[in-house]
């Protein structure tokens, strides 16, 4: 019996033509713009984590706040860290030991071509460089990482070696000699692919190279911290927060300086890309309400023009019931049909979305179906058309025999 119903409101569908292709449009629109700007969403939460470049979430971050000028995070400020402060942090009972760091865009000439490029300090004792790497969590591709007495020598991102269309078709291999500042180094290795628009296109070198270079003398543009009990993190972090308050003299809720791990940072950020995605589903819900409307007006009139159709149906022995679940039927199928179609489009923007992030921020991230997604949109655009089928269905049922014999 139900399958004869579902026929019957396909082949109804089919002969009204444009009319049902036209009434599928609002939940169409709505429905690609669900599931693709999600779909997007999640791969840009993906490619923001990929782009932290830091895979240990043991370790904190501290740098200053209120930047003043262009640079990376840390540097041009009012109120920079320094080196007393990461002092002072090690010297907590919470802190096994403290890293500085500095991070300048710097100039790179290499084949007679030139680029921006961030340049990164490492530390020159064992310890701390080890932290750093901890940090880092990459291993060299080609050639070594830097050692405490690799002086005059750099460790190069990915893309150094990767992109020699940017160094006029040269490529830059372990040995070859750069330019940096117009200072000469050699290319003592070349980091593995990390994904990250940031960390495959840095250059690192001991600090004492580069505060010949730059001169950023005791000022830190980061201090990366080791907390002894990697369990009790935000403790730490707490402990490094109240003694910089004190140091900085301001109060709890006016910090000009940020420690976080992460983990943290990649909350906040996600926090954000969720409050956009929300906001997308809203503004896709006004098609979606236009979709119902259309489904309600081409249901009604269906009713008005099949009226005769309806009398002949109850004259052969259909009850209201019979009546009723046909319209309610086609109008949940015209639902249905407009958010399948909507999933089949919206999924395959969110493929070339996913491409589009890869090659502009230099990830590898997979493409990947959300079928709970695509359901759960299914779903509710059946539901939706049988809920604007309600009222158009129940008019159908009412209709007289006789009188719509007669009409």
């Amino acid at each position: 019996m139900i399958e004869d119903f579902f026929a019957l409101a396909f082949k109804n569908l089919r002969s009204r033509g444009i009319r049902s292709w036209l009434t599928l449009l609002g939940i169409f629109i709505g429905i690609t713009a669900v599931v693709s700007l999600i779909s997007l969403g999640n791969g840009l939460q993906l490619a923001m984590a990929s782009q932290f470049g830091i895979s240990a979430n043991e370790l904190i971050t501290v740098q200053a706040g209120g930047i003043s000028g262009y640079g990376p995070p840390g540097s041009a400020v009012v109120d920079p860290i320094t080196r007393d402060d990461a002092r002072a942090i090690e010297r907590l009972s919470s802190v096994e030991n403290t890293v500085v760091r500095n991070i300048r865009s710097g100039i790179v000439e290499y084949n007679n071509n030139i680029q921006f490029r961030y340049v990164g300090s490492m530390a020159q004792n064992k310890k701390d460089l080890d932290l750093i790497y901890l940090q880092l969590d990459q291993e060299a591709l080609f050639g070594r990482l830097l050692k405490e007495s690799d002086f005059g020598k750099v460790l190069l991102g990915y893309n150094f070696y990767n992109n020699k269309e940017e160094w006029g078709g040269k490529q830059i291999t372990v040995g070859k000699s750069i330019l940096i500042n117009g200072e000469k180094f050699e290319v003592i290795g070349i980091m593995e692919k990390k994904g990250s628009l940031i960390m495959d296109n840095v250059v690192f070198m001991l600090e004492d190279d580069m505060d010949d270079i730059f001169g950023f003398g005791d000022t830190a543009d980061l201090i990366v911290v080791e907390p002894k009990n990697k369990e009790e993190i935000d403790k730490t972090k707490e402990d490094v927060e109240k003694l910089l308050r004190q140091r900085r003299g301001v109060k709890k809720g006016e910090e000009n300086f940020e420690a976080s791990t992460p983990e943290s940072a990649l909350a906040t950020i996600n926090s954000v890309l969720s409050g956009v995605q929300i906001f997308i589903v809203i503004i896709a819900s006004i098609s979606i309400f236009i979709g119902l409307i259309g489904i309600i007006n081409t249901m009604t009139t269906s009713v008005m023009e099949r009226r005769r159709e309806i009398g002949i149906t109850k004259s052969i022995g259909a009850r209201n019931e019979h009546i009723f679940l046909q319209f309610f039927i086609e109008s949940s199928l015209l639902g249905l049909i407009g958010g399948l179609s909507g999933a089949i489009f919206g999924t395959i923007i969110g493929f070339a979305g996913m491409y589009g992030i890869n090659n502009w921020l230099g990830t590898e991230l997979v493409p990947n179906i959300d079928f709970l997604l695509i359901f759960l949109s299914l779903a509710g655009s059946f539901l939706i058309g049988g809920i604007a089928g309600i009222i158009p269905a129940m008019q159908a049922a009412k209709q007289n025999p006789v009188e719509a014999l007669r009409g």
